[in-house]
This record gives structure tokens, C-alpha cells and sequence, in this order.
């Protein structure tokens, strides 16, 4: 038997080959070669197509080392069943740039301020963008106003199609048709559509689609893009799809006969198609675009219905490690459905127009090889998120179960950190047993969108755990700013050992939800409240126990703690259960202590520093009496700090 095994690897290395791709390389060389040779016979290949049809079909593990450089895909580079066990890697020391857009030449100065090049594949209907990078910074499409929000006069339409009333002057006739483009901030959703009429003096608009019923909210905020006469301000642009001209209007200090003016031609820059053991090592993804449907496009949530550059289907053991993602239009990773023991790790995530990583889909899976689970979101760095969809999420993973998200970095995005579930209410659900833990999340929502939390939840998922996370500075724009939120449905998770402050509405809020245990966590300085539930259910929504609750503004509790014995019930017939906490109001005011409240203190807890944040507990600590264990933020156990 020892024998046969040491066959078997020997005939496996023996096959193993490995590619060389470079900028200066060509795809009729051997690519066996990291540079050319000198006489410029052979060297590495130019591009990653070749080497994976070089490869493509052959057994065994197999490298292609890419060295550094920009790479400027004509087409997604897509994988399939016959490319499993290729290893794409970063020639070390080096940056290899994987790149969906084109380098935009020939810029002429004028008229005034404005720099212009035409583009002839745009005015012959070949091409169309949405993104500029200038210098690989995200520039603005042309927008009014320039800083801040018109508002919607009065409720938002729910007329099909959209019907936006505006204040005057803030809306033109003549963009009616033009490709003008509405952008509206609606609650937790946003709505981008173009304008198709304006009853100038109704003061309306009517937008190309129609908004989803959610899309409620008063006085909404909105803005507008596209518009040629917006094109008035340093850093904005403006393409004329008619003429194929192109505006630009250089931020101080910029010269574009100097600087790298870039376009995306592409949405999508890598695809995984029914692969495995694929791994990606070391590479930058960047510069594509987004797209909307021609009658626009209005979210349900989470902004779910973004592509991704980075794509995995029915893909199992593949891995992207230490790479990077920016300057990006849509969501940077999904593993859809199907994806099993995937693993994105100690990846860059940031400048994106959408979110971070996608785990599932929203639909149930509807047989095995369906089935999302298993995979693992670790280590990654995720900011700066939903710089064109604006509800887009830093982890959302829908219906997929037993997966990891740990150790992430996240922040800087304008709505919710982390999302997990897709089923509203009680019913059929395929998200559980879900990791969520030692994360590090904070400067959530920033003001931006509405009723979100830093971790939500949706739906019944037993054995979810949410613990050791670390959560701070959650603002919403209205109503709802909440560290951990488990919403419609959210039932039989532990939330443990968790450690909120800093929050607009409250530290924790249920909507509603079935035997959920709370315990051993740390809420502090909520502004609004500190804790919130909302409905009043015939079952036990929640216990809540051993946990540390310290404010110094606001009140303890929000919204609904009604309770009452549901039909049928014998026994502890309570809908949610207080047990051995201790609560503390810095200010000294009288505390309206929460019903079925049991066995808790009302105590200074005795804080290392409360004030800088220092959450440790010092010795004597009555909570330290009560069984309230240390929640360590530092060493090895949490590597993120505060």
C-alpha cells in the first residue's frame, strides 16, 4: 500500500506544470519562461485565456504565475470543470492587475475648464459606460445638486410608473428622454431611473419603471446624474451618447496628458462555472462598470440584484486569498448557488459601487446541488462600500447555511455590515448554522439609508451563533441604526459575548422572532435606546441573560414590551425573560426596569475606562459576581482591535 502511495505522487508532481503570463509576454510562446528570453524566440504567455487553454484538460494541480503588471481583459476569463485544479498567483513580490477597462487616449483641452476625447464606438451604439476612473480614482458622474439632496414633495409615488413630485427648478423639461437618470434614497432601498415626461407645472416627473411597494418614504431624499448641463463642477464627467464625446472636468492639479484616464468595458471579470479547487492568490480586480435595465431599477434590499465582478457557480473548494478588489461597479465576490467550501481570506476589499462578498441566492435552493454551505469569509479587509447602490451590504449571505464569517474587517458603507437570511416571517428557510464572529464593525449606514443593523438577520435559523463581535458607530439617516438586528422571523440564534456601543437606535433590537438567547454581551451608549423589541408574539421571543446594558443618554428600553400569556400556554407563559443582568444609567435617573426581569442589578459595573471604551471589567466587578464573563478584544482570541 505504501508503495502505491508513493506511486501516485511521484506520477502527480510529474504532471503538474506551471504557465508564465506577463504584459510583455506573447501567446504563441512556451510560456514556461517568467521573462522573455533575449532574443525575444519565447518567454511567458500575454494573457490568462491562453494559459488556461494551455493547461485546460490536463490532470494534476497546475500554476499560472502572473507577473506584475495591468491586464486588460477583452472578455471575462471564465473556468470551467475542465480548469479544476488551476492555481492563478501573483509572481512574488510582484502585482499582477486583472482590469476591465480600457485606457482612454487623445484628450483635448476645451472648451473652458472642460477636457474632451470622442469616442466613435460609443456614438455607434458599440459602447456605453457608467464608471470613470481618473488615475484610478473613482470620478463623478455628472450630478445635481452637487453636494446634498433634493427632496421629494411630499409621500413617494407608489404610482406605476413613478411619479415624482419635485420642488421647482429642480427637474427640466428638456432631460425628459435624455437618459437622465433619478437616483432616490427610499427607507433601506434606493430606486435609479431615467426621466421619461415632466409636467412642468405639476411639478412631476415620470421615471421609466415602477417602484417596489416597499419603496415608501416622505420627504425622500434624491438627486440626479447624467444630466449634460450637471456636468459643472471639478472631478465630474459627462458622456454624450449621441456624439460619443466625452467631458471632463480635472480636479486641481490634474493634467490629463498626463494622467491615466480609464474606462470599464466590462462588468465582470472573472467567472467560476461548475469548477473546483481553483485558487486565486495575490491578484487585483478592478475598473468595471455597472448597468441598469432600460425602464431603471428599484431595490428590494441589500441591492441583491447587482453582478458581481468575481462570480462562482456551482463551484466547490475554490479560494481567493490575499487579493484585492476596487474601483468596481457592482459587488466585488458571489458564490452562488451551489458553492460549497469556497473560501474568500485575507482579501481587500474597497471603492466599490455595491457591496463585498455574496454567499447564496435569494431563491431556496431547490435540490442538492444547489445548496450554498460551507464556505468561509475570513480575514478580509471591506470598506468604502455602495458608492453607486448605496443599500449594498459588506457580507449578505442569503440562503445558505453552515457558513464562516470571522475576523472581518468592515466599515464605511451606508448600510448594513453584515446580512444573513432571506426568508421574512417563519417560513421555509435554507440559512442556518452560520458563523458570525470575532468581526470587527463599525461606521455603518453614516447617515445614509434607514433600518438597518451592523449584523441582521432574517428568517429561522437554528444554530446560527452571532458572537465575539465587536460593534461600533451604527447612524442611520431616519429611524433604525441598531448594533445587532434580528428582524422578521430571526429565531433560535445565539448572540453571544458581543460588544455594541456607539449606536443610534439601540444596541440590540428584535422585530420579532422565537427563542433567541442573548447573553453575555456588553450594549453601551445607545443615544436613542439601548434595547428594542417591536411585536408581541403567542411564544418566548427572546431570553436575555447575563448581559451588561450602560448608557448615559436615551433610555433603556424602545418600542413594545407588552406581555401577555398566549392561548394554551401552562407555566412561564412570558414572551421574553430577563435573567441576571446588570443595568447601569451614568446619569443616575430613575430606570424603567423591563418586565419578567430576574435576579439583575442595577450597578456601575466598574469598566477599565468606559469613557475611551475600555469595556474590561475590573476586579470586584459585581457583574464578575453575577457570572459575567470577560469578553477578551485583544490578542489572539480577537486580532482586530478597537
Amino acid at each position: 500500500m505504501m508503495r502505491m502511495l508513493v506511486s501516485f505522487c511521484l506520477v502527480a508532481a510529474a504532471t503538474a506544470e506551471t504557465f508564465y503570463v506577463a504584459p510583455n509576454g506573447r501567446d504563441t510562446w512556451s510560456g514556461k519562461f517568467p521573462a522573455p528570453n533575449a532574443a525575444q524566440t519565447d518567454g511567458p504567455l500575454a494573457t490568462f485565456a491562453a494559459a488556461r487553454d494551455r493547461l485546460r484538460g490536463a490532470s494534476g494541480p497546475h500554476r499560472v504565475v502572473a507577473r506584475g503588471g495591468v491586464y486588460r481583459l477583452a472578455e471575462p476569463l471564465v473556468l470551467t470543470s475542465a480548469d479544476a485544479g488551476i492555481s492563478i498567483e501573483a509572481y512574488p513580490g510582484e502585482q499582477p492587475v486583472l482590469s476591465g477597462g480600457r485606457v482612454l487616449a487623445g484628450w483635448q483641452q476645451g472648451p473652458g475648464k472642460l477636457w474632451t476625447v470622442t469616442l466613435p464606438e460609443v456614438r455607434e451604439g458599440r459602447w456605453y459606460f457608467r464608471e470613470l476612473f481618473a488615475g484610478g480614482r473613482r470620478a463623478q458622474r455628472a450630478r445635481t445638486p452637487n453636494q446634498g439632496f433634493f427632496r421629494i414633495d411630499g409621500p413617494s409615488s407608489q404610482d406605476h410608473p413613478f411619479r415624482l413630485k419635485f420642488h421647482p427648478g429642480e427637474i427640466r423639461p428638456e432631460w425628459a428622454g435624455q437618459g437622465v437618470e433619478v437616483i432616490a434614497l427610499l427607507a433601506w432601498a434606493d430606486l435609479r431611473m431615467p426621466i421619461v415626461s415632466v409636467d412642468q407645472a405639476a411639478h412631476a416627473a415620470t421615471l421609466a419603471g415602477d417602484p417596489r411597494p416597499s419603496n415608501r418614504e416622505v420627504n425622500a431624499r434624491f438627486y440626479i446624474e447624467n444630466a449634460p448641463d450637471a456636468l459643472d463642477a471639478p472631478g465630474e464627467w459627462y458622456l454624450d451618447r449621441k456624439t460619443g464625446v466625452l467631458s471632463y472636468w480635472p480636479l486641481p492639479g490634474e493634467d490629463l496628458s498626463r494622467l491615466e484616464m480609464v474606462a470599464p468595458a466590462l462588468q465582470q471579470l472573472v467567472r467560476l462555472e461548475m469548477t473546483h479547487d481553483v485558487t486565486f492568490r495575490g491578484l487585483t480586480f478592478r475598473d468595471t462598470d455597472w448597468s441598469v435595465p432600460h425602464a431603471g431599477y428599484a431595490d428590494t434590499q441589500a441591492a441583491v440584484d447587482v453582478p458581481a465582478a468575481f462570480e462562482a457557480l456551482l463551484s466547490h473548494d475554490c479560494t481567493v486569498e490575499q487579493c484585492m478588489f476596487h474601483a468596481l461597479g457592482g459587488y466585488a465576490i458571489a458564490l452562488r448557488k451551489g458553492s460549497k467550501r469556497d473560501r474568500v481570506l485575507a482579501s481587500r476589499i474597497f471603492d466599490i459601487g455595491a457591496g463585498g462578498v455574496m454567499v447564496g441566492e435569494t431563491a431556496l435552493p431547490m435540490q442538492e446541488i444547489d445548496r450554498s454551505e460551507n464556505n468561509e469569509i475570513s480575514d478580509n479587509d471591506i470598506h468604502d462600500l455602495g458608492r453607486v447602490f448605496a443599500p449594498a451590504v459588506g457580507i449578505w449571505v442569503g440562503q445558505s447555511s453552515n457558513n464562516t464569517l470571522s475576523h472581518n474587517h468592515i466599515h464605511d458603507l451606508f448600510y448594513t455590515a453584515i446580512s444573513v437570511g432571506w426568508t421574512w416571517g417563519y417560513g421555509p428557510n435554507a440559512c442556518k448554522g452560520n458563523r458570525i464572529e470575532y468581526n470587527h464593525l463599525h461606521h455603518i449606514g453614516n447617515a445614509m439609508l434607514s433600518d438597518m443593523g451592523a449584523i441582521y438577520t432574517l428568517g429561522v435559523q437554528p444554530g446560527t451563533v452571532i458572537r465575539n463581535n465587536l460593534i461600533h458607530d451604527v447612524e442611520s439617516f431616519t429611524y433604525g441604526g441598531w448594533g445587532i438586528y434580528p428582524d422578521e422571523g430571526s429565531s433560535e440564534m445565539l448572540i453571544e459575548n458581543n460588544v455594541v456601543y456607539r449606536t443610534k437606535s439601540a444596541g440590540f433590537h428584535q422585530h420579532y422572532g422565537r427563542d433567541n438567547i442573548v447573553r453575555n454581551n456588553i450594549f453601551a451608549f445607545g443615544r436613542e435606546y439601548q434595547l428594542m423589541r417591536t411585536r408581541a408574539e403567542n411564544h418566548r421571543s427572546f431570553v436575555f441573560e447575563r448581559n451588561i446594558v450602560y448608557f448615559d443618554q436615551g433610555r433603556l428600553l424602545g418600542q413594545n414590551w407588552q406581555d401577555a400569556p398566549w392561548p394554551g400556554c401552562t407555566g412561564d407563559c412570558h414572551q421574553f425573560r430577563f435573567e441576571g443582568n446588570l443595568f447601569f444609567d451614568v446619569r443616575g435617573e430613575p430606570m424603567d426596569l423591563p418586565p419578567n426581569n430576574f435576579h439583575s442589578l442595577v450597578a456601575d459595573p466598574q469598566f477599565g475606562n468606559a469613557e475611551n471604551y475600555d469595556f474590561t471589567l475590573r476586579p470586584g466587578s459585581p457583574a464578575l459576581r453575577m457570572g459575567f464573563r470577560q469578553i477578551d478584544l485583544a490578542g489572539e482570541h480577537f486580532p482586530i482591535q478597537k
